[in-house]
């Protein structure tokens, strides 16, 4: 109540951080919320409506993958899309709070490509004619505080750039915030990139690892007896699948170049 009070004009930053710090400690925290913020961003209050999306965008950059599955589900994306449909709140919802919720849908199909429901909802708005075009998110808005990152995460490894967002925060002129939203998202999609390698070469290692234990297991057998048919085409089968690994392999040893420990594995 205290983080979307529509009596104070000005976002209540201290609550916000608390709502998401309590999102966080409980452990029914991930699910309750998306309800209560629902239910806030659906006052006929365009003040409350206002404060809770900005609670909503908080908590979707502050409280991890649980709340990300929650707000990614239609039971939650059917509440929102109420506030925009002429059938439910669309009539009386203020044209402010109906641009912030179209906001916020489209920025999700741009950060969670991954979550098909969103991107579906977001269409099936567009096949209905209630949202016409999409929205131009606002460069000087300043995304909320990064959610936790990994250790070694290029906020903190590449100094120059962190120095230099650390000044353009600072600025109060527009055109700097700009350039700090457009370097924070530059940021986080190098760092998605850093992480899908990694991710790509942990994945190929281990099926590497697991074929040629196979095939291993199958030689051994195959010194001492004869192998069966079905065992010769799955050796065969492995045969072929490491062969087309191994120019992977390479690959992704020649990207690794920099991290000694991956390099050896």
């Amino acid at each position: 109540d205290k983080a979307t009070d529509p009596s104070i004009p000005e976002e209540n930053w201290e609550c916000i951080q608390r709502f998401c710090d309590q999102v966080n400690a409980d452990i029914e925290g991930p699910s309750l919320a998306p309800r209560l913020l629902a239910h806030k961003i659906q006052s006929p209050q365009e003040m409350e409506a206002l404060h809770a999306l900005t609670v909503l965008e908080t908590c979707v950059n502050n409280c991890g993958e649980r709340f990300h599955n929650e707000i990614a589900k239609f039971r939650f994306l059917n509440e929102l899309i109420k506030v925009l449909s002429p059938k439910y709140y669309g009539t009386w919802s203020s044209e402010k709070v109906k641009s912030r919720v179209t906001e916020v849908i489209f920025s999700w199909t741009v950060w969670f490509p991954q979550e098909v429901k969103i991107r579906d909802a977001y269409q099936m708005l567009k096949k209905q004619g209630i949202v016409k075009e999409d929205p131009k998110l606002p460069e000087d808005k300043i995304l909320p505080p990064p959610s936790p990152r990994p250790q070694n995460s290029i906020f903190d490894t590449d100094e120059e750039k962190s120095k230099l967002l650390a000044r353009l925060l600072k600025s109060n002129h527009s055109e700097d915030l700009q350039a700090a939203n457009r370097l924070i998202k530059s940021m986080i999609k190098e760092e998605q990139e850093k992480s899908a390698k990694v991710s790509r070469r942990v994945n190929t290692i281990s099926e590497v690892s697991e074929n040629v234990k196979r095939m291993d297991e199958l030689l051994e057998n195959y010194k001492r007896q004869e192998l069966s048919k079905s065992d010769q085409e799955t050796l065969q089968t492995l045969f072929e699948r490491c062969e087309k690994l191994r120019p992977l392999l390479f690959r992704l040893a020649s990207e690794t170049v920099d991290d000694d420990e991956a390099l050896g594995k």
